[in-house]
C-alpha cells in the first residue's frame, strides 16, 4: 500500500548527519498478552472490561478470560459455554464471537461438529452476563450446509444503520473446493437470518492454498474494510490479510499484500492468524495469535492498529511503500525485473538528488525504516530525515548493481502521516522500496 499523499518538509542545514546502522533500529513488536493456548481470539469490551474468548482448549468448550487493558494480565474465568447445542458433539468448538444485543442479553456465535451431517457448523447461544454460562438457542445450528463443506469462523457486524449481519466461512477446503466469505442479514436477535447472504469474498490467490477464513469486518469512514486470514493454521505461512469496498455487500478487494505476516513481524510472531478488531476510546487494536511453546500451543497477541486514510496499519509489522511512488528530486524512475514492483529509483548522484515518501504511523514512538537499496561501485550513503529534522547517514555496503538488501535505520514517528526524505550523500545507490515498522 502506498500513500496517498505527500507532506512537505524542510531540511536543517548545518546539521551533522548521525551514522545509522543494523544496532540503532527500534520499533515496538506485537505484545504477546496470553502465554498459554488460546487460538482464535474473539475481544470485546463490555462495561469497562475486556472480555477474550478463544476455540476449544483444556478449559472447556469455549475459555473466557478478562482484563482491565488489552495488554492485561489477563485473568481466566472459565469455561462460557457448559453445555453444546443438542445437535452438537463436542471436542471441536472453534472460533467463538460474543456481541451483546439491543436488550443487553450476550449472543455467542460458535462453531461445532454437527451429528447430523458429520460437518462442522455454526450454532447460537445466550447468556445475561459475558462470562455466561451461555445457554444453547434451539436444537438445530443456525447455519448448515454439509455440500459446501459445512460452515465455520462466525463474527457478528452491526452496520452504521443499526443493522445486523452475520459473516462465516464455508469450509470449501474439507472437502476439497475453494472457500468464501458470506455476509448474512439477521434480524435484531442475531439469529433470525433475513434475506439471502452475499458472497464477498473467494479464495483464489496462489499464497492462501486454497483458505481463506475468519472473516471480521468494520467500517472506517465510508468504507468498509474486510479482515481475514489465509493459508494453512498449522504454520509460519498462516497470516492476516485485508480487503476494501466502498459498499457492504461489495465487490471487495483484496490487498496485494498481507498486513501480518511471520517475516512483517520479523518472526516475533509465528503464523499470525485468527484476528479480531477492537475498536475503541483508548485506540484500535488487534488481536491474533501466533504459534508459541514450540509450535505446541497458539497463544493471544495484541497490537496498536491505525488507519492511514481508511487501510489498515498494524504497529510492528512492516508496510511497504515503494520508491517510485514518492516525489523526486534530481533523479529517475528505472525499469527492472529484479525489483519490487518492477522499478527503482536510480541516479540519486547528485547534492540535490532525493526521494520523498510519506509514511503512516499507527501511535507515535520508535520505528524502523527498512531501505531497499543496491549499490554497485563501492559502499554508497545516504542521509535520512523525518519530518524535516535532523539528517541520519543511512550506509549502504556494497552489493553489486540488481542485488537488493535492506538497511534498517532507527527513526521516531509522530502518530498519523509522516514525510521521510532520502538525499545523496556519498557514491551510489539506487532505491527500490523502504519497509516501516
Amino acid at each position: 500500500m502506498s500513500a496517498a499523499v505527500t507532506l512537505g518538509a524542510v531540511q536543517l542545514a548545518g546539521a551533522a548527519p548521525a551514522a545509522a546502522d543494523a544496532s540503532t533500529a527500534a520499533t515496538t513488536a506485537p505484545a504477546l498478552v496470553i502465554g498459554s493456548d488460546f487460538p482464535d481470539p474473539d475481544v470485546s469490551r463490555f462495561d469497562g472490561t475486556y472480555y477474550a474468548y478463544s476455540t476449544n482448549n483444556g478449559y472447556g468448550n469455549v475459555p473466557v478470560a478478562s482484563a482491565s487493558s488489552l495488554t492485561g494480565a489477563w485473568t481466566r474465568r472459565g469455561n462460557a459455554l457448559p453445555t453444546l447445542g443438542a445437535w452438537a458433539s463436542g471436542g471441536l468448538t472453534w472460533a467463538p464471537d460474543v456481541s451483546r444485543r439491543a436488550d443487553g442479553k450476550y449472543l455467542l456465535y460458535y462453531t461445532a461438529r454437527s451429528t447430523g451431517v458429520g460437518r462442522q457448523c455454526i450454532g447460537a447461544a445466550l447468556a445475561t452476563s459475558p462470562i455466561g454460562p451461555f445457554t444453547p438457542i434451539g436444537s438445530q445450528p443456525l447455519v448448515c450446509n454439509g455440500a459446501e463443506g459445512g460452515d465455520i469462523d462466525p463474527s457478528s457486524f452491526t452496520d452504521s444503520t443499526g443493522a445486523r449481519y452475520l459473516l462465516y466461512k464455508d469450509d470449501g477446503n474439507a472437502i476439497g473446493q475453494p472457500t468464501s466469505l458470506w455476509l448474512q442479514g439477521v434480524a435484531a436477535d442475531g439469529v433470525t437470518l433475513q434475506g439471502a447472504r452475499v458472497e464477498l469474498l473467494r479464495s483464489g490467490w496462489a499464497e492462501e492454498a486454497g483458505v481463506i477464513e475468519a472473516p471480521v469486518l468494520t467500517k472506517v469512514g465510508t468504507q468498509y474494510v474486510l479482515f481475514y486470514s489465509l493459508g494453512g493454521y498449522g504454520g509460519d505461512g498462516y497470516q492476516t490479510s485485508y480487503a476494501t469496498s466502498a459498499a457492504l455487500t461489495g465487490p471487495y478487494t483484496k490487498a496485494y499484500r498481507s498486513l501480518i505476516t511471520t517475516d512483517s513481524v520479523n518472526g516475533t510472531v509465528r503464523g499470525p492468524g485468527g484476528a479480531d478488531i477492537v475498536r475503541d476510546a483508548a485506540g484500535d487494536a488487534i488481536v491474533f495469535h501466533g504459534w508459541i511453546n514450540n509450535y505446541s500451543a497458539r497463544g493471544m497477541y495484541v497490537a496498536a492498529l491505525g488507519w492511514a486514510g481508511g487501510f489498515p496499519v498494524v504497529r510492528g509489522s512492516r508496510v511497504r511503500t515503494e520508491t517510485e511512488r514518492g516525489t523526486l528530486n534530481h533523479c529517475v524512475v528505472r525499469n527492472t525485473t529484479t525489483a519490487s514492483q518492477g522499478q527503482v529509483v536510480a541516479n540519486i548522484d547528485y547534492a540535490d538528488s532525493w526521494v520523498e515518501l510519506s509514511v503512516f504511523a499507527p501511535r507515535a514512538g520508535a520505528y524502523t525504516v527498512s531501505v531497499a537499496y543496491s549499490a554497485g561501485y563501492g559502499d554508497a550513503q545516504h542521509t535520512l530525515t523525518v519530518n524535516g529534522g535532523s539528517p541520519t547517514t543511512v550506509n549502504y555496503p556494497n552489493t553489486g548493481w540488481e542485488t537488493w538488501r535492506q538497511a534498517p535505520v532507527g527513526v521516531n514517528l509522530v502518530a498519523g502521516w509522516n514525510t521521510v526524505r532520502l538525499t545523496f550523500l556519498s557514491r551510489w545507490a539506487e532505491l527500490d522500496y523502504i519497509e516501516v515498522a
